[in-house]
């Protein structure tokens, strides 16, 4: 007993149940947790308030997951299985697909912004396989290992700081049912003013007035994703 409890999560769901079990499941659960993340966000998520909504007992989700912690590992692993990269690809192609996939599934799913660390960075066999189709298509460039991982972890650190943002803005604009960037903006125009009468800030100035694309988040995201992958292959000739 001691060691089942101390299995990864992955490790348990591998073994072959000992025998057949009732309509609840790995698969069930998380879709049935993921819908309740989309819909009313993370701090919705609680093993009761799963139990109610999977209509079992209480006690009953706590056969494949030992708490809250499993559970997000679930679902992040649940919405990774959506991200797969087409075959044969060169590296920057590769590369730029995983970072728009994984900004479409971000945008799908405004949870992955706001996961715990742990959650963050929780080794899931599907995000494992987003990582090896990663690394697989940066391998037979003649770079080394170290290399290849930091060139990754690049995009992928790119990507999830461009949501941390995107989410955030998105998520004031709901909290405050504001109609949108424009709107978001005239709250805040009267301390943004007051920074600006200040002087100090006179490129930023220009930008308010001139800037066309405030609310272009693709396009913003678009832009600094090719500077990074421009980077790369510049720094490192490939």
């Amino acid at each position: 007993m001691a060691a089942e409890k101390n299995a990864f999560l992955w490790e348990r769901l591998e073994r072959p149940s000992p025998a057949p079990r009732q309509t609840l499941s790995p698969q069930r659960i998380a879709t049935t947790a993921v819908a309740i993340a989309d819909a009313e966000g993370l701090e919705a998520i609680t093993m009761r308030r799963l139990a109610t909504d999977l209509g079992v007992a209480p006690m009953a989700p706590y056969r494949h997951v030992s708490g809250k912690d499993d559970l997000l590992e679930l679902m992040v692993d649940h919405v990774y299985a959506d991200l797969r990269l087409p075959s044969g690809l060169g590296w920057r192609p590769s590369l730029r697909t995983l970072a728009v996939l994984t900004r479409e599934l971000m945008l799908r799913h405004r949870w992955l912004a706001q996961l715990p660390p742990q959650a963050k960075l929780s080794l899931t066999p599907n995000r494992m396989t987003v990582a090896e189709q990663a690394l697989a298509a940066l391998d037979g460039l003649g770079l080394d290992a170290d290399t290849m991982m930091s060139v990754f972890r690049a995009v992928d650190a790119y990507v999830h700081g461009a949501m941390s943002h995107e989410s955030a803005v998105s998520t004031l604009v709901s909290e405050q049912s504001l109609s949108g960037g424009a709107e978001l903006r005239d709250d805040l125009a009267p301390l943004m003013m007051w920074h600006m009468r200040t002087g100090r800030y006179p490129t930023f100035q220009d930008y308010l007035r001139t800037a066309t694309r405030k609310d272009d988040a693709a396009w913003q995201f678009d832009l600094g994703l090719d500077c990074l992958l421009d980077g790369i292959a510049t720094r490192l000739g490939i």
